[in-house]
């Protein structure tokens, strides 16, 4: 009888320890809450994604069979909330976090990061401040605000001609920098800004703002910030009888935006986002069918480049067999794999080589890619 139970009690043991795993906590930071919750939730169905893949494929690193586990934080894109999540993620021993997704939130928590040693990969924040503070764990995987400034106004006066132009912006660190960046180019083609103004990203009502600037005539303005505030701008924009062409960047980009303008969106809304048309990404039509088979929601920005970063964390851990932030970290400095995006490799300073950055026009009833 005592043998039978040692026999058992072995065959138990056994069966355990070959099914044990290591679990390996990856962060995710975003906004969850609040009016751009939409667009942090489909970053973090992204890395969520990309972990249930690497999980379903099996992980072997250091010998140990690796589960990969997502904690997501709510940073309610807010900078004070960022730093407090980025110390509960670090706190909480996670390898390596995706996020944040706004710049907003990223410089201010990428501090906490460095401080803790825990590599940080960014899918959508663009300020170029982000990566020019000497961090070492600090990465992007998408275009800046320098490449987007650039790409807007050279289309604004190139293909729009534009000849005078308004610029607001919600003084967040994503939407002034985009602003300023686009400004700056501006200056050097030559182009008369003549309206400079600013709101926040919780504001609705920007009559007072569209007031002025309708009296100096511009041909465009442009707005930096996200789609919870550029929908209904646009839609006062049109109800204050102004044609000026509405201009944006990535954060107004967006599916949401199209749905909360409704009747407002026409042909003359433009906006830019980093990185190529999904249907033109090596991996974007398969990603898209998958995303949304798996969270019955279409893509709404950013949940490409959350994979992507994920995927890149996983990578870099793989080809330096460990999980430990400190012995993967070259590796990832180093690394170039291809994603669903493209190639994702890094500079020195962190940011994507080779980053792009697509323009787009309101038509049909979609936001199309111009050639």
């Amino acid at each position: 009888m005592k043998r039978t139970l040692l026999a058992l009690a072995l065959a138990g043991f056994g069966l355990t320890a070959a099914h044990a795993q290591t679990v390996v906590k990856i962060g995710h930071a975003g906004p969850l809450t609040g009016p751009i919750a939409h667009i942090g939730k489909d970053g973090e169905n992204g890395a969520r994604l990309a972990l249930e893949d690497a999980n379903a494929k099996g992980v072997t690193i250091g010998g140990q069979t690796v589960r990969f586990e997502l904690v997501s934080e709510d940073d309610q894109a807010d900078p004070r909330t960022a730093t407090t999540v980025a110390q509960r993620l670090t706190d909480l021993d996670v390898k390596g976090v995706v996020g944040h997704v706004t710049s907003g939130a990223s410089i201010p928590a990428s501090r906490i990061y460095e401080q803790a040693g825990v590599p940080v990969i960014t899918p959508s924040s663009t300020n170029p401040k982000l990566t020019q503070q000497g961090y070492k764990v600090t990465f992007r995987v998408i275009a800046n605000d320098l490449q987007q400034g650039a790409a807007m106004a050279k289309y604004a006066v190139g293909n729009l001609q534009a000849k005078k132009v308004a610029i607001i912006d919600d003084r967040t660190a994503y939407g002034q920098g985009l602003a300023d960046a686009f400004a700056e180019s501006l200056k050097k083609l030559g182009v008369q800004v003549v309206g400079r103004e600013f709101t926040n990203d919780k504001a609705t009502d920007f009559t007072a703002i569209l007031t002025r600037i309708k009296g100096r005539q511009p041909d465009a303005i442009f707005y930096g910030g996200m789609d919870a505030q550029a929908a209904p701008m646009l839609r006062q924009m049109r109800q204050l009888g102004m044609q000026a062409k509405f201009l944006g960047g990535d954060g107004a980009c967006t599916g949401e935006m199209i749905k909360l303008a409704g009747d407002a969106m026409n042909a003359d809304a433009y906006c830019t986002q980093a990185g190529i048309p999904m249907a033109q990404m090596p991996g974007g039509e398969k990603f898209n069918a998958r995303f949304k088979e798996r969270f019955k929601t279409d893509v709404q920005l950013y949940a490409p480049y959350s994979y992507d970063a994920a995927m890149a964390l996983i990578e870099a851990m793989k080809a330096a067999d460990s999980v430990e932030p400190k012995k993967y970290l070259p590796a990832l400095q180093k690394l170039e794999m291809q994603g669903v995006t493209g190639t994702v490799a890094f500079d020195a300073k962190g940011d994507i080589r080779d980053g792009g950055v697509t323009m787009y026009r309101y038509q049909g009833g979609k936001w199309e890619p111009l050639k």
